[in-house]
């Protein structure tokens, strides 16, 4: 494998979660966020509150909120009228499984 230096392979890792949001956003705005907790335990909310902590954590000031429309490239009600769908029960259920077992909250 290549040699990478630090710098490049930061700039790697941030194309990386670009591409990735954009798949989520522009690509498949159709596949839901309970889908998405369901079969792999993150969505795009939880890619948004990990952004939001790392801004904490070098000392920006970033709530919730800010963090998902930082993600979502608009307010997150916004983006669930335009895009989410009612989950079925089963869906639901899932997902507090889901939302228990990766995000503890």
């Amino acid at each position: 494998m290549t040699q990478i230096d630090d710098q490049t392979r930061l700039e790697l890792e941030a194309a990386a979660f670009r591409r990735l949001q954009k798949h989520l956003m522009e690509d498949r705005p159709d596949v839901q966020n309970i889908d998405l907790m369901n079969l792999a335990g993150f969505c795009r909310n939880c890619l948004s509150r990990w952004y939001q902590e790392a801004a904490n954590a070098r000392g920006i000031e970033m709530t919730k909120e800010e963090g998902r429309e930082v993600f979502y490239g608009m307010p997150y009600n916004d983006w669930k009228a335009q895009s989410q769908t009612e989950a079925s029960p089963e869906k639901q259920a899932a997902f507090e499984k889901a939302f228990k077992e990766n995000v503890g909250e």
